[in-house]
């Protein structure tokens, strides 16, 4: 790498952003953060603005504007407020590269707005993906706009793909843990508390992360996001569970050959690998140490149990904005769950519902994923 990179963090203190700093930190010489942005944890912010002095920062939430400002008043760091301020930030001619890490649907219109600027995407927000798969692609491609995948499972496919542009694809494999309730019987899981499903047994990921993981609806995101990044079909993503998470994906040719990533379970190594694509950094992570991995194992998801993964490929399947209604309606269960207001399976009877009430449509801009995503948070919410 011949010059430094200046990152544009969106969500520098959620799980993503904080290990994102820590690669950065590693490499100062490499790499240099522009931009710092938060929804609401100011006292975090201020403290990686003091560390990295950024350009500028962004407090999505207006009640912390002040707060931040006056904190950072002796510092050469300008502060914004408000969504709007995160479409800007993004497209200013010094950000290099926009490290997506926001939670959720939120993500889609900063990351629309960095394309459009024509910055590199380093995309950990996989919603972004599944409700506007088609629209980010396009724009992308219009663009010329490079989109490295951040997800543990996406970075090993795109891993296994290096050096075999044009070798048939037969099918990619996505791994997944199972969740700390894999094996749980649905009768089991009628009484399990937000407390039991934020218990990850190999992953430390923020609680919406995480209950999606405890619901593989994680995993039918990630199944979607995978059929944009690597244009494939439905019938070409297979989901194993696999619950060392030391192979993180595979991809199988045509040939009958099959590629694997493998590591420990550290999502430093996936940010760092999108961060200098395509070079490899040196790194103190973890190593794998093979005579310790007494067996890898592998099970098919029981769909008849965890229904969201079989709702999330039904959604790609359809195609339209029938995953933008998923995502929509997963959102508003997830923080209810979180909240004790419904139990963990009434989470995808709403999601099921959801998606049979909603009207199919081909989206062709960011309004039309706006509506429906307006329409089934309505629905859904309405059913708690």
């Amino acid at each position: 790498m011949d010059t430094k990179k200046h990152i544009a963090i969106l969500g520098s203190t959620g799980s993503i952003g904080t290990q994102a700093l820590e690669v950065i930190s590693a490499h100062a010489d490499l790499f240099e953060v522009e931009t710092l942005t938060a929804y609401n944890n100011a006292d975090l912010l201020i403290q990686q603005a003091y560390k990295f002095v950024p350009n500028q920062v962004v407090i999505v939430n207006e009640e912390r504007y002040e707060y931040v400002k006056e904190a950072l008043a002796n510092y050469p760091i300008k502060v914004y407020t408000g969504f709007k301020s995160l479409l800007e930030v993004v497209s200013m001619p010094s950000v290099d590269v926009v490290l997506a890490a926001m939670v959720g649907y939120a993500g889609l219109a900063p990351t629309v707005a960095a394309i459009k600027a024509g910055k590199t995407i380093a995309l950990a927000n996989k919603e972004t993906l599944v409700v506007a798969g088609e629209l980010i692609t396009r724009l992308a491609l219009q663009h010329k706009v490079n989109i490295y995948p951040v997800d543990s499972e996406h970075s090993a496919i795109f891993q296994c793909l290096a050096g075999e542009m044009h070798n048939p694809v037969e099918k990619i494999i996505l791994t997944a843990s199972g969740g700390p309730f894999r094996g749980w019987s649905r009768e089991r899981l009628k009484n399990v508390t937000p407390g039991d499903a934020l218990k990850h047994p190999n992953w430390c990921m923020g609680n919406k992360i995480t209950i999606d993981s405890a619901t593989l609806m994680n995993k039918g995101f990630e199944a979607i996001e995978a059929k944009w990044l690597f244009n494939l079909e439905p019938s070409q993503i297979e989901v194993l569970v696999h619950p060392q998470s030391i192979i993180h994906s595979m991809v199988q040719f045509s040939d009958g050959s099959i590629k694997a990533q493998l590591g420990v379970p550290d999502m430093r190594l996936p940010i760092q690998y999108a961060l200098s694509y395509p070079y490899r950094l040196e790194s103190n992570f973890p190593r794998l140490n093979f005579s310790e991995c007494t067996q890898f194992t592998f099970e098919k998801p029981d769909t008849s149990v965890f229904r969201n993964l079989a709702f999330a490929f039904h959604a790609m399947e359809r195609g339209g904005n029938i995953p933008c209604a998923l995502n929509a309606a997963n959102e508003v269960v997830v923080h209810a769950f979180l909240c004790e207001q419904i139990g963990f399976l009434e989470m995808s009877d709403i999601i099921e519902k959801t998606l049979t009430k909603a009207s199919y449509c081909e989206c062709n801009s960011l309004e039309d994923y706006e509506e429906t995503d307006r329409w089934a948070r309505n629905y859904a919410s309405s059913l708690i």
